[in-house]
């Protein structure tokens, strides 16, 4: 999935002050160029945080795909066994916005390699929970310490590549964001069918160490990174800030909305597909993930959505497409529920990508932190909407799931009629000063 920025560039830094150097601190030693394509260490990098992002992204959700298999083993409900993806999302929401503030003391690079590495050593212990109390215990810690690689990831790349070429070196970040969710939930299935899912998390967590490995080796040494101490009272006063402003909140809650129609489909998904009248075996169903290479397509196109329509027109347009996928989905045929699934997703993002992209278009001071609260509400939204969801198909099965996320759609588009509506009203004010 695309990630928001949630580091924080030297001029949005509130509240920060002058600390001692860290290992990631300037090197005086170096000729500060920054990193620039075909130029010596842009190469390693890049292939450093697309393994950041296939890591993060891979454990993240590693569980959604097998959530039919731990039911089925622990003799437990799907609403009880979503809170295993809900744990780890909802941790990651709580970790975001303060390990934004250590990654500036400590450095983006130092955040990032602890946070994959303790991540990876999480996903080789969670296998063996004993009980679906001490897996939701586990992926909650998993989710706070995977918050401190998108933390730090766009503050990094800020920070060390040449102005023309970040547009690229972000890509490459976001596509293994994208690969690491779609693969993870391919890989898991997969083994689960030939081995249980016990087995298939080893397999994440194995692949997780490697990526961390593959980090750490391939990373390049910070040299522009200052190090600064934000202050908790600093933070707050932000933090309250960007809360304060209603702009943001509006986008805040249309993320949020937005990944809990998301959440709740992809958790249920599985539960309903392994069912009569599909039946379809655990790879099979890991694999419908290969859905998300449509995200991809559709967050692309936000951009020239936004051109033609405004903002709002495109976040409308992303309403109806989710909605008319969550309808098209409720048949019982296979081709009609994998062309809601296309349209559900295509959705998504485009609505995410306008939402994410305008917060630091609104955000007029420290636009790293408005990023990092927009995360939050973005997997707050993951969390609460695979819960409810889950418990919705528990207690009525798809359609109920369905209604839950046409609920929320509905809120959204309530949230972006609003913002309409004002706009219209300060044009017209502005338009009567003018004639006055």
């Amino acid at each position: 999935m695309p990630s928001a920025d949630t580091g924080a560039p030297a001029v949005d830094r509130a509240g920060a002050v002058a600390s001692s150097p860290s290992s990631d601190s300037v090197d005086t030693a170096t000729p500060l160029t920054k990193l620039r394509p075909g130029g010596p260490g842009f190469r390693r990098m890049s292939f450093a945080l697309f393994a950041a992002g296939v890591s993060t992204f891979a454990l993240l959700y590693s569980t959604q795909a097998l959530l039919p298999a731990i039911s089925g083993d622990l003799g437990v409900s799907p609403d009880a066994a979503s809170w295993s993806v809900s744990a780890a999302t909802f941790g990651l929401a709580l970790g975001v916005v303060p390990l934004s503030a250590l990654s500036e003391r400590f450095g983006r690079r130092t955040m990032m390699t602890a946070s994959l590495t303790v991540a990876a050593v999480i996903a080789l212990v969670v296998p063996f929970a004993p009980s679906l109390g001490a897996l939701i215990a586990l992926r909650g810690l998993q989710g706070v310490a995977l918050a401190g690689t998108p933390a730090s990831a766009m503050a990094f790349l800020a920070e060390e590549v040449e102005t023309k070429a970040l547009v690229s070196a972000i890509g490459l970040f976001v596509a293994g964001n994208s690969i690491g969710g779609m693969s993870g939930r391919i890989v898991t299935g997969w083994a689960a069918q030939a081995w249980g899912w016990r087995a298939a998390l080893l397999t994440v967590g194995v692949m997780a160490v490697a990526c961390a490995v593959v980090f750490r080796l391939m990373v390049p040494r910070a040299r522009h990174f200052v190090s600064r101490a934000v202050g908790p009272r600093a933070l707050a006063r932000t933090v309250a800030g960007h809360l304060s402003n209603p702009l943001l909140c509006r986008l805040y809650a249309i993320g949020g909305l937005f990944m809990m129609v998301f959440g709740a489909v992809y958790t249920v998904i599985g539960y309903r597909l392994v069912d009569r009248p599909f039946s379809l075996p655990q790879g099979i169903v890991g694999s419908i993930f290969v859905i998300y290479l449509v995200g991809t397509v559709s967050s692309a196109a936000a951009g020239r959505l936004v051109g033609r329509l405004g903002r709002r027109g495109a976040l409308y347009l992303a309403v109806g497409t989710t909605a008319a996928g969550l309808l098209v989905s409720l048949a019982d045929s296979l081709a009609a529920v994998l062309v809601g699934l296309v349209l559900i997703t295509a959705g998504f993002f485009a609505g995410h990508a306008v939402a994410s992209s305008s917060v630091s278009r609104a955000a007029e001071t420290a636009r790293a932190q408005a990023s990092a609260l927009y995360q939050s509400a973005y997997y707050v939204g993951s969390s609460i909407g695979g819960a409810l969801g889950a418990a919705a198909f528990h207690a009525a099965g798809w359609p109920a799931t369905v209604a839950l996320g046409l609920l929320a759609l509905a809120a959204a588009a309530a949230v972006t009629l609003y913002a309409t509506r004002k706009a219209v009203v300060e044009r017209r004010r502005l338009s009567v000063r003018a004639a006055a």
